[in-house]
């Protein structure tokens, strides 16, 4: 993969120390187990951790017995507020967040993601924003809400995320952007970029085609301009977690992945400035 394909130059102006990450979701239909070790024969600086995406992801036991053996940080915590995660943790919303938080804490991760509300969680929703600032003052980890995207269909958007699938408006303090959603909701992560300011914690690097579904496909793949991002971030110096978000199933065998994987880590070091 060679991600000048989006047409952006070749050098970075300046070098970036975020620290690159791989979430955990990036060697699926493999386990969180092959995250770590994934993550550690590369040289990524952490893992992100999708808890929920399989049932050792949801026990904190066993992911810091992985990140112990294979000496690998957990930068971050993917909090279990995705349709398929519903019943990660239980049912209660503000539970999970509260565990995601005593999850972050324990690992040494400084990061929590976390999606919006439902719509069928009303109550949850009323009091999201609230919320979120309270757990920020109160767990001293960041809690940085990610962009989403109206679920499309053919016909008419449904708006399945309250108070709203986009945080810019919202008074969130700290922000995850994923150029997968962003490009689903047929927005621009540069404009992102811009708008958020230093409200931006945490970058899910991925990319997407404006399709009807959320592809994740490999950055340099997509309309999302993935390495004038790159780009931008490392001319501010950003220092929080460029974290690798993709679907790798077309790999279809671990040397393939650990391939593909390698060299969009190399890519990213590059177009960070931190070849």
């Amino acid at each position: 993969m060679d991600l000048t394909s989006d047409g952006a130059s070749d050098q970075s102006p300046a070098m970036s120390p975020a620290k690159l990450g791989l979430s955990t979701s990036s060697v699926y239909p493999e386990s969180t187990a092959s995250g770590f070790e994934v993550a550690a024969a590369l040289g990524w600086d952490g893992v992100e951790v999708m808890v929920g995406i399989d049932p050792l992801a949801a026990d904190i036991d066993r992911v810091e017995a992985l990140r112990d053996f294979h000496q690998v940080p957990v930068l971050s915590i993917h909090a279990p507020t995705l349709l398929v995660t519903q019943a990660t943790w239980g049912t209660d919303p503000w539970d999970k967040l509260e565990r995601s938080a005593e999850a972050a804490q324990r690992l040494g991760a400084e990061v929590v993601v976390v999606h919006p509300p439902f719509r069928w969680q009303p109550s949850y929703a009323r009091t999201f924003v609230e919320g979120i600032r309270r757990l920020n003052a109160e767990t001293g980890v960041i809690f940085a809400v990610e962009n989403m995207y109206p679920w499309r269909t053919p016909g008419t958007p449904f708006q399945a995320y309250v108070p709203s699938w986009d945080p810019t408006e919202l008074p969130y303090e700290h922000l995850t952007l994923d150029l997968s959603h962003a490009s689903t909701a047929k927005k621009r992560s540069l404009d992102y970029l811009e708008e958020w300011g230093p409200r931006l914690r945490h970058v899910h690097i991925t990319d997407g085609s404006g399709s009807l579904k959320d592809e994740h496909l490999l950055p340099g793949e997509g309309d999302q301009e993935a390495v004038e991002l790159l780009h931008r971030l490392a001319e501010r110096r950003f220092d929080g977690h460029v974290v690798l978000e993709v679907n790798t199933r077309k790999a279809g065998s671990r040397a393939a992945r650990e391939e593909m994987l390698g060299t969009v880590l190399a890519d990213l070091r590059k177009y960070l400035g931190q070849a």
